[in-house]
């Protein structure tokens, strides 16, 4: 039996505030000692690179990828990865979209509110030569769609978005709601994102852009100083509850068990996200101690951010665009891997350079040892 979108009922008229009211402070209080961490980060965008990197990987697996972190550095590093099957290169493609996509958002929100327009663009980006760009980037869908197992008939969905021909008003009431006075943020935003999900308003792409929303959401009402907020690590280790939730919101009207779960992941996530930068920072404040012992050179902060921003590299990109001098470059290199800083990833081959990685901040975004 197909769940069809709750046309007419949103915004939800009540939410049951007696069960949400208990989690508004602590998921609040989470979310503000993660900014507190943010804050203190000296140039957050290159020191958790690497966790904006995961987020990628882990929205882009809920909807099915299979590439991970080491293997977006390593092509993102190497140009290519040999080896590789072409499905594979299309999930890297995906994920590398994906910060494109949150870089190109972050922009625009500098000059234009979060809105439809920011969107569209993301979509254009999103889907840029990859896998859905037959797909009509940055259009809404002209044509039905539904959700469901591959080759499913409508009959057989397990849900139904909104029809092509109501989406463009229900996208403008969706952008007034978005700008809109709310006793809660986070409850505003648990809405937004189950909404936009509901509408499913592209032919391809919705999941990965209702999550870009989150951070973007948080950071334009100043909940967090920086678009970087990691919430799919929760979704995708929840990912039935997660859709299911979804679900229940066109079924059954119940939009506050979709807030609670909405509110217990963006607690979870805050905690873990404070953590990880909280790791990342004490790393790059032992590793500015030891990189300058180590190499008694006056470019060992500049080496160190630049490998902070690129955790997986080839050792012949460092010479030649971390801006030092060749000789200085030259030697930094194998001072660190000989300190077990750094590791080779992929040997020298020919004339291609060793790929070269650092362990210790890949395993914090990891959240466990994997190189």
């Amino acid at each position: 039996m197909s769940v069809h979108y709750h046309l007419g009922r949103f915004p939800p008229a009540q939410l049951d505030w007696s069960t949400l009211i208990p989690l508004l402070g602590p998921t609040a209080a989470a979310v503000a000692r993660y900014d507190g961490t943010l804050a203190a980060i000296p140039n957050a965008a290159v020191l958790l690179s690497p966790l904006t990197t995961q987020e990628a990987v882990l929205s882009s697996r809920i909807e099915g990828t299979q590439a991970t972190m080491g293997e977006v550095l390593t092509f993102e590093a190497r140009g290519d990865s040999p080896g590789l099957s072409e499905e594979r290169r299309n999930d890297i493609r995906e994920v590398l979209n994906y910060r494109a996509a949150m870089r190109m958002a972050e922009k625009m929100l500098a000059d234009v509110p979060l809105s439809q327009r920011v969107i569209r663009e993301a979509h254009k980006v999103l889907l840029d030569g990859v896998r859905g760009q037959g797909k009509a980037p940055g259009e809404y869908r002209r044509l039905p769609n539904w959700i469901g197992p591959a080759g499913c008939t409508v009959e057989q969905a397990r849900f139904v978005p909104i029809s092509a021909d109501k989406l463009p008003d229900a996208m403008s009431a969706w952008e007034r709601y978005l700008h809109a006075d709310a006793p809660d943020r986070l409850v505003q935003l648990a809405i937004v994102h189950a909404e936009f999900e509901a509408l499913h308003p592209f032919l391809d792409g919705n999941g990965r852009l209702g999550r870009m929303l989150v951070p973007l959401f948080l950071w334009q009402n100043g909940l967090i100083q920086r678009p970087m907020f990691y919430l799919s690590a929760f979704l995708e280790a929840h990912r039935d509850e997660y859709y299911e939730r979804l679900l229940a919101v066109s079924r059954d009207d119940d939009w506050t068990g979709w807030c609670r779960f909405f509110l217990d992941a963006i607690k979870a996530q805050a905690e873990e996200n404070q953590q990880k930068a909280a790791a990342i920072l004490d790393l790059y404040e032992r590793m500015k101690r030891e990189v300058v012992d180590l190499t008694r050179s006056q470019y060992a902060i500049h080496a160190l951010d630049w490998i902070f921003e690129r955790p997986i590299f080839r050792s012949s990109d460092f010479v030649a665009s971390a801006g030092i001098p060749e000789p200085t470059a030259k030697r930094i290199v194998p001072a660190l891997r000989e300190s077990g800083i750094l590791r080779i990833l992929v040997e020298a081959s020919g004339r291609r350079a060793a790929t070269l990685c650092f362990p210790a901040l890949l395993n914090i975004a990891e959240g466990r040892e994997v190189f």
